[in-house]
């Protein structure tokens, strides 16, 4: 019995790594490395709960999750660094600019206008370092 949980913990993680480097690259990765020293444990729950079970699952594709992600990171109003991570991720998985922007513009009905600018400075930032980048 404990060998069989081993192997489904063993490919929860192996999932969620799989799923992080391919929604999140580098970015993800950074996120990961910085827990290293404080929380290595933790850094596996985040592959295994939110990449390896959740992210995996088959009812949306990686694009509607981005979607739902960036808006509830955003609507957040206190995730500025999650949310750009997720903007990457968003670029990655296909959203153009221009669909990312108006997402963070539809949260200044629900969630407010602070929230919204707030997250169009987020995405600013991230769009202006992939120019850079490239």
């Amino acid at each position: 019995m404990t060998q069989s949980f081993s192997n489904a913990a063993n490919s929860r993680l192996e999932r969620g790594k799989r799923a992080l480097a391919e929604i999140d690259g580098e970015a993800g990765h950074k996120v990961i490395a910085a827990l290293a020293d404080i929380a290595p444990d933790f850094a596996d729950y985040v592959f295994e709960f939110s990449f390896g079970d959740i992210y995996s699952r088959p009812g949306l594709d990686l694009r509607a999750r981005e979607v739902a992600t960036i808006a509830a990171l955003a609507a957040m109003g206190n995730a500025a660094p999650q949310l750009k991570v997720h903007i990457e991720a968003g670029l990655n998985v296909g959203l153009s600019r221009a669909e990312i922007t108006e997402i963070l513009m539809q949260m200044a009905v629900y969630a407010g206008f602070p929230a919204a600018l707030n997250g169009l400075f987020a995405a600013k930032e991230v769009f202006a370092a992939r120019d850079m980048a490239a």
